[in-house]
């Protein structure tokens, strides 16, 4: 058995139950982090939990709003457990059509990210700019990996 994210007739990607409940999980997870909804939601057959439909506009917020929250922390932690996750939903995000940038350092920016999860010891090697470059990096070898 197999998941179904779609947008209207295209399917975007179709993991298998396991990935796909799992990935799932992780959206509310993130949602909840966020204060954002993800567009992610029942597909045209109504009471089929395996076909999700994605509202492209809902979603687009919600990714680069991912991106940037992502891309700006500092802490090495938080930053392993949502790598993955958050390489996927750019990878689905860019199937979409939906431009998801990655974020340039803010002027004046000192890594660390942010302050109310701070890491002691903070690791001095983390920017912005690697971070970004890891996750596109990570998000480009997901699209391979997901089946559509």
């Amino acid at each position: 058995m197999s998941m179904y994210f779609d947008i209207g007739d295209e399917t975007l990607w179709n993991p298998s139950n396991g990935a796909g409940r799992l990935f799932l999980r992780q959206v509310e997870v993130f949602e909840a982090e966020l204060k954002l909804a993800s567009g992610i939601g029942q597909g045209k057959y109504r009471g089929d939990p395996d076909t999700l439909e994605i509202d492209p506009a809902v979603y687009a917020e919600f990714a680069r709003s991912l991106v940037t929250w992502h891309c700006r922390t500092g802490h090495s932690v938080i930053l392993a457990l949502s790598e993955g996750f958050v390489a996927t939903a750019v990878a689905l995000a860019r199937r979409a059509g939906i431009e998801v940038e990655m974020p340039e350092p803010p002027s004046g920016h000192t890594c660390g990210g942010v302050e109310r999860d701070l890491q002691v010891p903070s690791n001095p090697w983390t920017g912005t700019a690697t971070i970004a470059t890891a996750l596109d990096t990570r998000a480009r070898e997901m699209d391979r990996w997901m089946a559509r």
